[in-house]
């Protein structure tokens, strides 16, 4: 599945000529980022698009929106026999140009008629609701309104303020580690450390609950919660009865916390939240839960992706690993950027955006209604844009270049904290623990699937 060589790439349609219709991709390149085995083979399947042409149609299984509608129903039939393919962006110009292009929806009820509407918002289960009309399915001006709310709580400002709080949180789980292996009776360079379970989950998941303002004896009720809420995109979960009621009840709670905040504001993001105003509406209830849903999200997993990612791919290439090695405080930033190209949280948009209107993309013709997905982590491994873009390399000049969180008003909201808690990590880590290394072949180590993201479950590692 090597790449095909840029001078032979499709090439967008010169001025003046009509553009393309997209190549079609076959079975054997059906993307589906809820599959660990997908995720192992993914950037041959990508490599194999970029060469068909900036804009494929492709098969596609996995899609929040399919669990909008109660199974059997004739929405969800509908649904099914429409959604199997869509528009595919390969590589990285085009894939910037869709991202900015107000003309690419990212509210997949943007084509439907208000009866349509009104009938999804009536079959969908309510516990879903908060996330399905969420930030990151709202298009301005209920997006703009929305964003700009918590916008300041990400400025390179606020990151400033929160580094000190990182660097302890930091310290005390790499210290906790410490402690418990020698509890274990291990030694210097023989301690063992499931590197997610001890460092990269917890060190977000604490971060993020201390912004929001949810209560310390409460976290951990609420970070159980929330990991159920992070299986939600698959499709047998969104039928899992024990599922919609843990959501039920991390809305209850949340209701509960929301009042305590109105009665007793404190310097954190919910009590910003419930008394904030815009043009003089507050945020409906819905969009309260959906925020915080979304911030969750936002600020843990895709942290909890790139620190585990980062480790993995830094332990596996012996020389960048040196690299790091010689000077942690110099090359962080670098390996934070070239992680996010090389294997970013997110591989694509698994929900839809909608085309409002015909347009041209790398002169390939993309129709009013089509469904498309932007290929982030195809668009950060294309030739056209990084040399030799399968290596890993710290130093690479423009990794930061890399799309990994989006760009445009949907880019994501906490991509700000995520590379601060990462530059933090990854250096203390290097410091601290120059002996860190995996304590078996990366090669046996799976990629998870939990809210089809591209994340590690399990990293022993020695250190």
């Amino acid at each position: 599945m090597a790449t095909t060589p840029p001078n032979e790439q499709q090439q967008p349609a010169t001025p003046g000529t009509a553009p393309s219709e997209a190549p079609v991709a076959g079975a054997t390149h059906l993307l589906d980022r809820t599959s660990p085995e997908f995720l192992a083979r993914a950037h041959g399947v990508y490599s194999d698009l970029r060469a068909m042409g900036p804009v494929v149609r492709t098969p596609f299984r996995g899609d929040l929106t399919e669990g909008a509608h109660p199974q059997g129903s004739p929405e969800r039939q509908a649904h099914a026999a429409a959604g199997q393919e869509r528009f595919f962006v390969t590589r990285y110009d085009e894939s910037v140009s869709a991202l900015l292009d107000d003309r690419v929806s990212s509210d997949f009820r943007s084509m439907l008629t208000p009866q349509q509407r009104e009938l999804m918002a009536k079959a969908m289960p309510e516990e879903f609701k908060p996330i399905a009309y969420s930030l990151l399915m709202l298009d301005p001006p209920d997006h703009t309104r929305l964003r700009k709310l918590v916008q300041p709580n990400f400025t390179a400002r606020a990151m400033e303020a929160l580094k000190p709080r990182v660097q302890r949180l930091v310290d005390e789980l790499l210290d906790k580690a410490e402690q418990a292996a020698a509890a274990r009776g291990e030694t210097a360079s023989e301690r063992r450390m499931d590197f997610i379970e001890d460092f990269a989950y917890p060190l977000p998941i604490r971060v993020i609950s201390d912004m929001l303002g949810i209560p310390a004896e409460d976290q951990a009720r609420v970070h159980e919660w929330a990991e159920r809420l992070m299986q939600a995109e698959s499709q047998a979960a969104m039928q899992d009865q024990k599922l919609r009621a843990g959501m039920r009840e991390f809305g209850s709670y949340l209701e509960g916390l929301f009042e305590r905040k109105r009665r007793e504001p404190t310097e954190d993001m919910i009590s910003q939240m419930v008394h904030a105003q815009e043009d003089g509406d507050r945020l409906s209830h819905q969009e309260l839960l959906s925020m915080v849903f979304i911030l969750f999200f936002a600020g843990h997993v895709t942290t909890v992706n790139l620190i585990g990612n980062g480790v993995v791919a830094l332990l596996s290439h012996p020389e960048q690993h040196a690299r790091m090695l010689a000077d942690p405080a110099g090359m962080a930033k670098g390996m934070v950027e070239e992680t996010l190209r090389y294997w970013g949280p997110v591989d694509y948009l698994s929900t839809p955006r909608i085309i409002k209107e015909d347009l041209e993309l790398g002169g390939t013709h993309v129709p009013k209604g089509a469904k498309l997905s932007v290929g982030l982590a195809s668009a950060n491994r294309d030739p056209q844009r990084f040399a030799n873009p399968d290596a890993y390399d710290i130093s690479r000049p423009d990794a930061h270049r890399n799309i990994a969180f989006g760009k445009g008003i949907h880019v994501c909201i906490g991509a700000p904290l995520a590379r601060l808690e990462a530059q933090i990590a990854f250096e203390t880590l290097f410091q601290r623990f120059p002996k860190l290394r995996l304590a078996v072949p990366a090669e046996e180590l799976r990629w998870g699937t939990g809210v089809a993201m591209r994340g590690f479950n399990r990293i022993p590692v020695l250190f």
